[in-house]
């Protein structure tokens, strides 16, 4: 599995912000990397993954950063991981002023689910001239 708490993994720095557990919360996944099935009133774990461009593609085909051909743990990759919930809007905010561009510069690719895995295009987060230091991303679930 590509996310583990080891040394040689995406350095993360996550501050949690701890509200009672939802008692109909029946998904018990927290991984982004995990598939899982989710219902009304569940949590469901998204991770976003920060690193050059090039570092999401083999051979020119975009992988999920679950994905272990991509060797993400070997660069300077990013990691940062949220649980919304279905149903509710939803604000995540990520200061991104701690990262280092790379002469590639970084990227930002929203994850979740191995086999059945989505995944966001790579977003512009800085290079050597700018960096974007804060963003927030709005999910909005839709249940049918």
């Amino acid at each position: 599995m590509m996310i583990s708490a080891t040394k040689s993994m995406f350095p993360v720095m996550i501050m949690l912000t701890v509200i009672s557990a939802h008692p109909l919360d029946t998904n018990n996944v927290f991984d982004p990397c995990s598939d899982t099935k989710v219902q009304k009133q569940d949590g469901f774990t998204i991770g976003l993954a920060f690193s050059s461009k090039d570092a999401f593609f083999s051979n020119q085909i975009q992988l999920s950063p679950c994905d272990s051909r991509l060797h993400l743990h070997e660069t300077a990759s990013r990691l940062a991981v949220f649980r919304p919930k279905v149903d509710e809007l939803t604000f995540l905010t990520v200061n991104t002023s701690d990262l280092y561009p790379a002469n590639l510069g970084v990227y930002m690719v929203a994850f979740a689910g191995r086999l059945y895995a989505a995944r966001s295009m790579p977003v512009f987060v800085a290079d050597k001239s700018n960096v974007i230091t804060s963003f927030t991303l709005v999910i909005k679930t839709i249940s049918t």
